[in-house]
């Protein structure tokens, strides 16, 4: 068996990679260590809500840009809805409010009506912001190309040699004089790092510009919907993608990749599978990389990431609420809560890392978008900080949830008293920590954007392609051009366009490998009126032990609503049976329907067991 590429990862680099290729006809297998594709663009369910786990508002989708190109070749733009925002964002600090609305003409009128001494600069500054967007994707993609007209860089592509010799905070200081003007400028840091004085103007330009031009946007029923796309295009075009494999070995022969080895996590009876392939993508972290590899790729890998620095984490609080939360005074989608101790610049970076009382925080409010995330009546938002790891990681697993839960209780403090009365229509509220995303997605520090956005680490100094190996390609956070929905996905696309340029294909069979963890539905029968038994056939060398459980995921579920097609379910059969059986809670969710409408000889694939 052997597939022409084979993608370490599920994140949304990963998927639109393999999507781009199963395009152009390549036979693609995809491994995901998760039992669902996305990476940070999934979503999860707690009661009556879809919790989205990432997205916020993603850039990108301005007219004739790469975003709606890559999705409309993809098919994205006839199954998955994006839905704009009312206005990038509103910051709510002791000056009063400030709302940065979509647009250069209502962004130049509302920055110099707010501080008109300052109305040179903003003008100057806007206009880098468009010239970065523009010129940054006119750019000639040969490095040669771009060797060869390096002289004339400052002639040809002025707003991009003006950003990449400063960071934020050094651009704002020089041609901003407003130190409250600076503040709401980089309202939305989190997006993207956590320390103005580090992070490339360059980068954060490039997706600023996109919200200013187009608005931000929200994908209908959560990012996990453009997720699922991806996956099911790539087995469309004749491509395989597992769930729950998760990737130990990339294998070289002769200076180049031949295979990678792979075994599945939630059962550890089955054994490791070896397939071969013509060339590799690491959708995964570089970081974990070098230990997949043999020497000297190991060494050398390890050797060229050493000096780089992570990015920061994020802390998100998940939160339902029993009405719309407009009657309390939230009236913009996306809200920033300044932190009392940030008087300049300068105490952006230390705001971060400080009290929890004082820390800057961002309120997203899904029910000003039709998101389908809640019921009528509901809705849904979340509150998202930056995060660092080692505030979590020494802690036992009962100190970390009383630190979560105290952090909890502060926050939601600081948002009843911004919006009084809010507190009282919470339903559920849960709390992700950056222990939480290292855990999910094996990124080191639980580092959401890979490494940092520094001027050392931006643009052309990221990673890229195969620079290791000539078969082995590069695309996620952590590689070019950088994370969020807009940079992964570009990444992803470009590492693919990369790949077929070089060619490096033969011819492969109609061989595929085999899921044995997806069997059929051998009984349905109801045991009383709250509960449903399903058999099914038992998935080869599943053996578990009383009181373990598993993932049920539906292949076709019938019935989608505000639902997930999976539950996590104790197996009720004896570990003798022939077949196993699960109860189903008859609980009128959407899951519960699909189960009473299920087929004898309907599919599911069956994570486990665990627990």
């Amino acid at each position: 068996m052997k597939y022409n590429t084979i993608v370490l990862g599920g994140g949304l680099a990963g998927l639109t990679a393999g999507a781009t290729l199963a395009k152009f006809g390549k036979k693609v297998l995809l491994l995901e260590q998760h039992h669902k594709p996305g990476g940070c663009a999934t979503t999860f369910k707690r009661g009556d809500f879809i919790i989205e786990v990432g997205l916020h508002e993603m850039s990108g989708i301005v007219e004739n840009g790469t975003i709606p190109q890559i999705f409309e070749m993809l098919e994205v733009d006839q199954e998955v809805d994006l839905l704009k925002v009312p206005e990038f964002y509103a910051a709510y600090s002791d000056r009063g409010k400030f709302v940065f609305p979509h647009g250069y003409d209502a962004v130049t009128k509302a920055l110099i009506d707010r501080y008109p001494e300052d109305a040179k600069g903003i003008k100057r500054f806007l206009k880098v912001l468009a010239g970065i967007r523009k010129e940054g994707t006119n750019q000639p993609r040969s490095r040669w190309v771009k060797k060869l007209i390096y002289p004339l860089m400052p002639l040809l592509y002025p707003n991009l040699v003006e950003a990449d010799r400063h960071t934020v905070g050094s651009w704002l200081d020089k041609y901003i004089t407003n130190e409250n003007a600076k503040i709401d400028l980089v309202a939305h840091l989190a997006y993207w790092g956590d320390d103005p004085y580090t992070l490339s103007m360059f980068y954060y330009g490039l997706p600023f510009s996109g919200f200013i031009q187009n608005g931000g946007h929200f994908i209908k029923g959560g990012s996990q919907q453009l997720s699922n796309h991806l996956a099911t295009y790539i087995e469309k075009k004749g491509g395989t993608v597992l769930l729950g494999k998760k990737v130990e070995k990339i294998v070289t022969d002769n200076g180049r990749v031949a295979g990678v080895t792979f075994r599945d996590p939630f059962n550890n009876n089955l054994e490791p599978v070896t397939v071969s392939c013509d060339n590799a993508i690491a959708n995964c972290a570089i970081p974990l990389v070098p230990a997949m590899l043999d020497e000297p790729f190991a060494s050398s890998l390890k050797e060229s990431i050493d000096d780089k620095i992570n990015s920061c984490s994020l802390l998100c609080m998940y939160l339902g609420f029993s009405k719309d939360v407009e009657e309390f005074g939230v009236k913009h989608y996306s809200n920033v809560i300044e932190g009392e101790d940030v008087k300049s610049l300068k105490d952006v970076k230390p705001n971060h890392q400080g009290d929890w009382s004082k820390r800057r925080f961002i309120f997203v409010d899904y029910g000003k978008v039709d998101a389908q995330l809640s019921p009528p009546g509901k809705s849904e938002g979340v509150i998202c900080t930056v995060d660092y790891l080692q505030d979590w990681k020494d802690l036992n697993e009962e100190d970390y949830k009383a630190k979560k839960e105290e952090v909890a209780q502060i926050l939601l403090q600081r948002l009843e008293k911004q919006f009084p009365g809010i507190r009282d229509s919470i339903e559920y509220y849960e709390v992700s920590t950056s222990k939480t995303i290292q855990r999910y997605t094996s990124n080191p520090s639980g580092s959401v954007y890979g490494y940092a956005q520094t001027k050392k680490q931006t643009g052309d100094k990221r990673f890229r392609n195969n620079f290791l190996i000539p078969n082995l390609y590069f695309a996620s956070a952590w590689a070019f051009p950088g994370g969020g929905f807009e940079g992964s996905i570009t990444g992803g696309f470009l590492a693919a366009l990369q790949m077929n340029r070089d060619k490096i294909w033969s011819a492969c069979d109609d061989a595929t490998y085999v899921d044995e963890r997806i069997v059929s539905l051998l009984e349905r029968k109801q045991i009383d009126d709250k509960t449903l038994e399903l058999r099914f056939e038992k998935p080869i060398r599943f053996q578990y032990q009383k009181g373990q459980y598993a993932i049920l995921n539906l292949m076709a579920p019938k019935v989608t609503k505000l639902d997930l097609p999976y539950r996590w379910l104790p197996i009720v059969s004896s570990p003798e049976e022939e077949s196993i059986r699960f109860y189903i809670e008859l609980d009128f969710s959407s899951f519960s329907k699909s189960c009473e409408l299920a087929n004898i000889g309907d599919r599911a694939l069956v994570f486990g067991p665990t627990g």
